[in-house]
């Protein structure tokens, strides 16, 4: 038995593609709820008696809990986590009392919330040895550790879990069931393909550019949205509609969309930590369909906002219509367990989709997002003027503010504060930078002023 070590060194890129390989051969990620893996942790929750157990399997950028017993969460980063000190060790961990390691930050903070104060975790593996997730314990006391014969049941429940994945792999496999989507094609031929972007995303090459949002009437800079980009080394700045479309292809849009939101809510903080009085400013992100059909969603949302310390008013989450109708009960939930945290809920391209008015009705947003090719056809008469003005009014009924997407001449900023639009964004205001970029203009008190980009800035 041994001591948990606080630094996960990072594995070889070729193991770890290979892990994921076989965690997806299992199909076990984002399964309803089975009674096996419950009767697995209720096991172990009454042999060690202990307040709760789960069982967790890691992806890219999450740990996604299958099953549990006793208090617990659905998902969390997978930075940091219980699963990562497994990987690391490449056995068994005990943490006999969280508090005695303020080194523990990550899941420390989550473990708090959770009441723990002790956790026991043994590696579940593959049929040929290789960690996919973990089997833990957990107690609100602190534990001298455990013995080694409870050393060895913790195993042996864990290798229970490890049969039962078996199992699933084998019917897949006799099924012949598909577990790799086919690769797309994109504007630059078979460029880029998967394996580009997991090496871009292992390589840090991603970035997030921000576009300011201001308020019509003072140009006050009131929040940003995040907007990927890819920093090849060979071809610069990528566009997103240049991977995107591949990344969702070959599954690695969530890994991707996770980087993101974790990388947003670490910049909120480093802003806030220069100036407090960047405490007011919300930083929004687009949510991919697949980061939002998940239903621990909410559950990673917090602990990104606990490990990053900011407010959950200070983060913003942009989603599109399309991404709420494949699943409209997981959506209502997510979105609700969402509301409860507290950050803003924001539906992006508004009046594009079918039903859009319906299911306004449905969801709790607190922001529309008027699609820019609304307010780009503004000018050209009657008609296109008339559907901005209704969703502004629908908007105000509803109690839900609006944001101008798509500004690009001084007619249209004009147009949009004579209906009552609040807040906008676009080229006229100012274009998507970098995050350096973004600090030397929130270091000077001013306004931004609607022309091609020069400004006055103010954030307060």
């Amino acid at each position: 038995m041994q001591e948990a070590e606080f630094e996960t060194d990072s594995f070889d890129r070729q193991q770890e593609a290979a892990r994921l390989a076989a965690l997806a051969e299992t199909g076990i990620l984002d399964t309803p709820p089975e009674p096996t893996y419950d009767a697995i942790t209720r096991l172990a929750a009454e042999f060690f008696r202990a307040d709760s157990a789960g069982i967790g399997f890691a992806d890219e950028s999450r740990v996604w809990i299958k099953s549990h017993w006793g208090p617990h969460t659905r998902e969390l980063p997978r930075r940091d986590s219980i699963c990562d000190m497994v990987f690391a060790a490449d056995a068994p961990i005990v943490v006999p009392d969280i508090s005695k390691h303020p080194e523990f930050r990550g899941p420390g903070l989550i473990f708090k919330r959770l009441g723990v104060a002790f956790f026991a975790a043994a590696p579940v593996r593959s049929f040929d040895g290789k960690i996919l997730g973990v089997l833990t314990i957990f107690d609100s006391q602190p534990r001298k550790g455990l013995a080694p014969d409870e050393l060895r049941m913790l195993e042996s429940l864990a290798d229970m879990v490890s049969s039962q994945l078996e199992l699933r792999r084998l019917r897949n496999t006799f099924a012949g069931y598909e577990l790799h989507r086919p690769r797309a094609a994109s504007a630059y031929g078979s460029w880029p393909c998967g394996p580009d972007l997991r090496r871009a995303l292992e390589r840090h090459e991603f970035v997030l550019h921000y576009q300011p949002e201001i308020d019509l009437s003072t140009r006050k800079i009131v929040g940003l949205e995040a907007l990927i980009r890819w920093n090849h080394p060979e071809r610069g700045l990528v566009p997103p509609m240049d991977f995107i479309p591949i990344a969702e292809e070959n599954g690695l849009i969530l890994p991707i969309g996770d980087w993101g939101l974790a990388e947003a809510c670490n910049q909120i903080q480093t802003w806030c930590r220069e100036d407090p009085r960047h405490m007011s400013l919300r930083v929004c992100v687009n949510l991919s369909a697949r980061q939002f059909s998940r239903e621990g969603l909410a559950d990673h949302v917090e602990a990104l906002l606990l490990q990053s310390g900011i407010s959950s008013r200070q983060l913003g989450l942009e989603m599109t219509e399309s991404s709420l109708i494949p699943n409209m009960r997981t959506a209502m939930e997510v979105l609700g367990s969402l509301r409860k945290l507290g950050v803003s809920l924001l539906m992006d391209d508004f009046g594009t989709g079918y039903s859009s008015l319906n299911h306004l009705h449905s969801f709790p947003f607190d922001v529309l997002k008027i699609d820019g090719s609304f307010v780009g056809r503004m000018t050209e008469g009657d008609q296109p003027l008339q559907i901005v003005r209704t969703i502004i009014e629908l908007a105000r009924v509803m109690g839900m503010d609006v944001v101008a997407e798509g500004i690009e001449t001084r007619e249209q900023y004009r147009l949009l504060r004579q209906l009552g639009c609040r807040f906008g964004q676009g080229y006229l205001i100012a274009r998507p930078m970098s995050a350096e970029a973004v600090t030397q203009l929130l270091r000077f008190p001013g306004r931004i002023l609607p022309d091609s980009g020069a400004c006055e800035v103010c954030c307060n």
